[in-house]
């Protein structure tokens, strides 16, 4: 979600020595948790999934996290700035969409790495459809969709290193993506979901308390704001906001459905300590997430009453409401709190893809050509590094190809994993044909329709998303394709499969 924060004007300087220095303890933090965590890391099952021995809270706040990146902070209070309540549409599942991955494929991943030796969703896809041509063009697709979503959230951490320490913007990517390869390339997913802890605490106290000062900005609470939004722009707090209800509409359905193809999320499903412990997931998901965008509503809120009453001076652009409101109307220690808060939002993502794009790269995609590196944790610690070089180095190119990327990524993992993976470890008459056309419908139509949009090449109606359409089109191939081939399907779900498929 940080390619909103890529699509303006540069964030405005807010260099401080009480802010240098909260980010400055926050790098110092997290590298002493990765090198701790690399002393308990010997191999690769360590590694990609900590050893199978996560908690249960320790898990919630590490998928909560790696979900919301920089975006709570920054792109989505900008948003609602500038487009009114159909903003919320994005957020609007925040509250039900952990849950819902738990339900559908939590216990089910879960269960699958008791019986299996599975590290990665493409693994989970292979032995689902018996496949190693699924498994491995599913582990194309997550690669092609790491490095461009990681160069995006790359990106959006020098842009935010570069407004708080003056590093300019090369510097900041190149600090931003060292410190987090530092602690990511020894201890793995391990030091993930370590620092992952650490950064949902600062995510989730900052978003409340700059919720509460949000809601005194102006006299009479939400209310007054309310009231002075109406009087300047009443169509701010329609349904819908300045956006189309095609628009709006389709917000929530690739982000609510698109989180069930999320790598980065659903692969610590494999880390729970204890199965039985997911009951409680969705809960404890559901309360950190509802807490975490407070920050989004309550700065969008604040700032855009703030300026309809004359009270703040109108925005260059909607990124930089969140680092007016912190510095004109919160506590410097407050601020400071949050852009530590941005810093480690954005590098919980950043961990999370560096690890799953290694799994692809040295495990899923030799996979389907029947080859095995002999030293997974040697090779995927090289993998790491050698992702994040590049997605360092695409992060360096323009702005617009760098957002288009990143919306590239989160469109590719909804449509080539959605189908295959959360419909068919629920579905014993999903079949192998219908995986593989499924999956290389949403490769083929994600890249085609992208590159042409970007390219200038298609246009499409108001508010209709290319990535909405993508996994439409990925849903209707799978459906079909596993109907016209049905007879198939009994005899290419191995019986330890079934069971945990009709669980």
């Amino acid at each position: 979600m940080s390619t909103l924060l890529l699509a303006g004007s540069p964030l405005p300087e807010v260099a401080h020595p009480w802010i240098i220095g909260a980010i400055a303890l926050y790098f110092v933090a997290v590298l002493g948790i990765g090198a701790v965590a690399m002393r308990r890391t010997r191999t690769a099952g360590d590694f990609f999934l900590a050893g199978r021995n996560v908690g249960l809270l320790a898990l919630s706040l590490s998928a909560v996290a790696a979900t919301l990146s920089g975006f709570t902070f920054i792109g989505g209070p900008g948003l609602l700035y500038t487009v009114g309540l159909g903003a919320l549409f994005i957020i609007l599942p925040a509250g039900i969409t952990n849950a819902v991955g738990a339900w559908v494929l939590a216990k089910r991943l879960r269960l699958l790495a008791e019986v299996r030796e599975v590290m990665t969703l493409p693994d989970a896809i292979g032995a689902r459809y018996r496949s190693p041509a699924a498994q491995g063009l599913a582990g194309a697709s997550v690669l092609l969709a790491v490095i461009g979503y990681l160069a995006t959230q790359v990106l959006a951490l020098g842009i935010v290193l570069e407004s708080v320490l003056g590093t300019g913007l090369t510097a900041g990517i190149w600090i931003g993506a060292g410190v987090t390869l530092a602690y990511s390339v020894g201890g793995g997913i391990r030091a993930a979901i370590w620092t992952d802890v650490l950064q949902g605490a600062i995510m989730a106290a900052a978003s409340v308390l700059v919720f509460v000062f949000a809601m005194t900005a102006i006299e009479g609470g939400l209310a007054g704001i309310s009231t002075a939004i109406l009087a300047e722009d009443p169509g701010f707090l329609r349904s819908w906001g300045h956006l189309t209800p095609m628009a709006a509409i389709s917000f929530l359905f690739v982000f609510s459905m698109g989180v069930l193809g999320q790598p980065h999320v659903l692969h610590k499903f494999y880390m729970l300590r204890e199965p039985r412990e997911f009951r409680w997931y969705p809960l404890v998901s559901a309360l950190a997430l509802c807490l975490t965008v407070l920050l989004f509503f309550g700065v969008g809120m604040a700032v855009k009453g703030l300026v309809s009453t004359g009270a703040m001076a109108p925005l260059e652009h909607g990124d930089q409401a969140t680092p007016a409101f912190l510095l004109g109307h919160t506590p410097l220690l407050l601020a400071a709190l949050v852009f530590s808060g941005v810093v480690a939002a954005i590098m919980s993502t950043v961990n999370s893809f560096m690890n799953v794009g290694a799994a692809a790269l040295i495990h899923d995609i030799p996979a389907a050509f029947g080859r095995r590196f002999g030293d997974e944790l040697l090779w995927g610690r090289l993998g790491t590094v050698a992702i994040t070089l590049v997605a360092a180095l695409v992060a360096q190119l323009s702005g617009t190809l760098v957002a288009f990327l990143g919306i590239f990524g989160w469109g590719l993992f909804a449509s080539t994993l959605v189908p295959a993976l959360a419909v068919g470890m629920n579905w014993t008459g999903a079949t192998r044909a219908g995986a593989l056309a499924s999956i290389g419908t949403g490769l083929v139509a994600t890249i085609g329709l992208e590159v042409a949009a970007w390219a200038g090449l298609i246009s499409l109606p108001a508010g209709v998303t290319i990535s909405g359409l993508t996994l439409i089109a990925s849903f209707l191939v799978f459906f079909v394709v596993s109907w016209l081939t049905r007879v198939r399907a009994p005899a290419e779900l191995d019986p330890d499969i079934r069971v945990i498929v009709e669980a």
